[in-house]
């Protein structure tokens, strides 16, 4: 009779252990699910929302230090998220600094720099809407591409000329999303977990 540990090619400690690392990971997505009322654009290093939230003192340490001035604070009615840092890609997107100084002057390790640095990071997910885009209806630009602080890793033109969003690269700062030439902007980014 073959038992689930021996299908898994791991021991039973192995399978146990997964077992409850799933079922962990499965509560805290159904709590964040039922806490979390508005999704933000976290700064880099950030924890998951709920972890965040329980983090953060509100102190404004990350804000103090954000070169571009990225880093806003959610409003008092914003509920368990009021006080939090957060930043808008319309209004003036995160330009992935390479020593992230708002996570260095976090005191509570709400943000954290990641060990490997912007390769962990993803403050969004990036979407390119092809029918707002000028390059698909004939006209030259790169201005996105231009833009990316990250460079080709994370966006790049085609042969055609038209611009290619690399996931696996993109750390979703929203730079490109202001960057774009067309109104409103050919890119979407979303929130993580949204």
């Amino acid at each position: 009779m073959s038992r689930p540990w021996d299908r898994r090619g791991g021991g039973r400690r192995d399978f146990f252990r997964d077992l409850v690392g799933d079922w962990i990971d499965d509560v805290v997505k159904k709590t964040e699910d039922r806490v979390v009322q508005q999704r933000y654009f976290r700064p880099p290093g950030a924890l998951s929302e709920v972890g965040f939230l329980t983090a953060c003192t509100r102190c404004g340490a990350c804000g103090d230090v954000c070169p571009p001035h990225a880093i806003q604070f959610a409003a008092p009615g914003a509920g368990l998220a009021a006080g939090t840092p957060f930043f808008d890609p319309r209004l003036q997107p995160c330009i992935a600094c390479a020593d992230m100084p708002c996570a260095r002057a976090c005191p509570t390790e709400a943000l954290t720099v990641p060990a490997d640095g912007w390769a962990g990071v993803r403050l969004g997910i990036l979407e390119l809407l092809p029918e707002r885009c000028i390059t698909f209806q004939g006209s030259e630009c790169s201005a996105c591409a231009k833009a990316c602080p990250v460079g080709a890793a994370a966006l790049q033109m085609d042969e055609a000329g038209h611009p290619v969003i690399r996931a696996e690269g993109c750390v979703g700062c929203g730079v490109c999303v202001r960057a774009c030439v067309t109104s409103p902007s050919s890119f979407k980014l979303r929130p993580v977990g949204t």
